[in-house]
């Protein structure tokens, strides 16, 4: 494959749905030349936490920090099976990550992957991270808690944060933007949503894009459907001034 074909694939939230995400990679069919990409979120609330953390680390295929990741890792710098961030983390779908481990133990080496994923990747002309930026902040001020956790504050934004750059995210569910229906795409002011809300029974999509052929590679993991569309099809205008109130801080979705 000549290097002006090689396909860039960013994968949204797999969320524990491992044979979902074998299937939505059958489809996309990616070589040995193609590039993938994870935005986090890769465990909780699916069946196979265990499984996708496996694939993804065994594989070196480039992964973000995301929000779900780091609710883990504060268990860990927090201490104690009865602390806040553990009951956290096990309301927000940690039980179904523990119960994919055998023995309901999390391997040393996945913790320790996890303490060395990105919070942000710059390909060029695309900028990928969990759930977005701080419009008020520059790049170089912005924390693991903004990467991962906001919401409101950057779906809002009235112009794009990067001039030349479009920052693809996952974090949240694109049916609770205004006017976009589960399964589609959110896309706001210099920025792409590809989280489709694999987990929650009114969606189910888990979504690959390709940014190289602008395709839309997504699975139903409850209904056992795969689909193939256009980006322009797939993905729904934001109107900011739409967005309204402010779910920026560990907002459970």
């Amino acid at each position: 494959m000549s290097e002006t074909n090689r396909r860039r694939i960013v994968i949204g939230d797999v969320h524990g749905h491992y044979e979902g995400l074998m299937t939505l990679l059958e489809a996309i069919a990616p070589d040995s030349e193609d590039q993938l990409y994870f935005l986090g979120d890769l465990i909780d609330r699916g069946p196979q936490s265990s499984q996708v953390v496996n694939f993804v680390k065994d594989s070196n295929y480039p992964c973000l920090l995301g929000n779900h990741e780091q609710m883990l890792l504060n268990i860990l710098t927090n201490g104690g099976v009865t602390t806040p961030a553990m009951q956290s983390w096990l309301y927000s779908g940690g039980q179904a990550t523990v119960a994919s481990y055998q023995e309901a133990t999390i391997p040393h080496e996945h913790l320790e992957w996890f303490k060395e994923l990105p919070t942000y990747l710059d390909l060029g002309d695309i900028w990928l991270t969990h759930a977005g930026v701080d419009p008020a902040l520059p790049i170089t001020a912005q924390t693991a808690e903004e990467f991962c956790w906001i919401r409101d504050e950057f779906h809002s934004i009235e112009q794009p944060y990067f001039p030349d750059k479009l920052i693809i995210i996952g974090h949240t569910i694109t049916f609770t933007l205004p006017g976009v229906a589960p399964g589609q795409l959110a896309l706001g002011k210099g920025w792409l949503d590809i989280d489709t809300g694999a987990y929650h029974p009114r969606s189910g999509w888990l979504t690959g894009l390709d940014t190289t052929n602008d395709l839309v590679y997504q699975v139903n993991v409850f209904k056992k459907l795969v689909r193939t569309l256009p980006l322009q099809e797939a993905a729904i205008a934001i109107d900011p001034s739409q967005i309204k109130g402010d779910r920026r801080k560990k907002q459970k979705a």
